[in-house]
């Protein structure tokens, strides 16, 4: 897709600040921390929504971007705190980008419901 902001940042067409990156996943600061420790985390192929998976492919994909949460929150010293993973699909669930993202979230208490 060429006028996604998460695969032109991807791409390295947008600056961002990128703590991590492969063949398949980045992982960058918020724009918008909700938290001390605020990373979003996508994979490099365009899919709009979680809606979008369709295929076995895809959901590894998913599960990589679970593994590189999990492996970011150990490096980012949040793990034996705790910390809060999550996904927003469309508008009503509150995804503003249209390409799917794990928010990493934590440095701080979380609070039920979340919002």
């Amino acid at each position: 897709m060429t006028d996604c902001l998460f695969c032109k940042i991807a791409k390295g067409e947008i600056p961002a600040n990128i703590i991590y990156q492969d063949d398949n996943m980045v992982a960058f600061d918020d724009i918008h921390p909700q938290a001390p420790i605020h990373k979003i985390i996508i994979p490099r192929k365009h899919i709009a929504t979680l809606n979008d998976v369709s295929n076995q492919e895809d959901w590894n994909l998913v599960t990589r971007m679970m593994q590189t949460g999990t492996m970011l929150a150990k490096q980012l010293n949040i793990a034996d705190d705790g910390y809060r993973v999550l996904m927003n699909c469309n508008a009503g669930g509150g995804q503003t980008v249209f390409h799917i993202h794990l928010h990493l979230v934590g440095g701080r208490q979380m609070t039920w419901p979340p919002g």
